[in-house]
C-alpha cells in the first residue's frame, strides 16, 4: 500500500477519559484531522458545494491505549480505488517512540452529490492516489 499522506498531531488533554487515556473515540477524530488535511493538501477546492465526501464505513484496531503526553503520526494509505468509493488504510503510530502502533484499520469514503446520490470519484482523488498521494 502506498502512504498518501502524514500528518503529526499532538494529543491534547481533552482527548483523555476517566481511565487516563485517550477515549477510543478521539482515535476516529484523529483520522478525520488527517483526512481533511489530506484533502486540502490535495485540492484546495476538495470542500466543493456541489459534492461531498461521506463516510460509509470505518473499522479501527485498537492495539494499545495511548496516554499523555504525546505526540502521534497519523499515516493514510491507499487500499482501494473503486468507481465511486475509496478505501483508505490508517495507522496511528507514536512519532516519539519508533515502532510504537497505537491502532490501524481502514475507512470506506464514497462521494455524494447534493442529493445524496454517490457519483464517481473526483479526478483530484483517483489522481493523488495513483501518484500516492503528495
Amino acid at each position: 500500500m502506498k502512504t498518501l499522506f502524514e500528518l503529526t498531531m499532538d494529543v491534547r488533554w481533552g482527548d483523555m477519559d476517566a481511565f487516563n487515556h485517550v477515549n477510543n473515540a478521539s482515535y476516529l477524530r484523529y483520522i478525520e484531522e488527517a483526512r481533511v488535511h489530506w484533502f486540502k493538501a490535495i485540492s484546495p477546492d476538495w470542500g466543493n458545494p456541489d459534492c461531498a465526501p461521506i463516510m460509509a464505513a470505518v473499522q479501527m484496531n485498537y492495539r494499545r491505549p495511548i496516554g499523555w503526553p504525546e505526540q502521534l503520526r497519523v499515516r493514510l494509505l491507499a487500499e482501494r480505488l473503486g468507481g465511486k468509493s475509496l478505501t483508505l488504510g490508517h495507522r496511528i503510530e507514536s512519532a516519539t517512540q519508533p515502532d510504537v502502533l497505537y491502532a490501524d484499520g481502514s475507512t470506506v469514503l464514497v462521494w455524494v452529490d447534493r442529493s445524496g446520490a454517490s457519483i464517481a470519484l473526483p479526478a483530484f482523488v483517483r489522481d493523488a492516489c495513483d501518484t500516492g498521494g503528495r
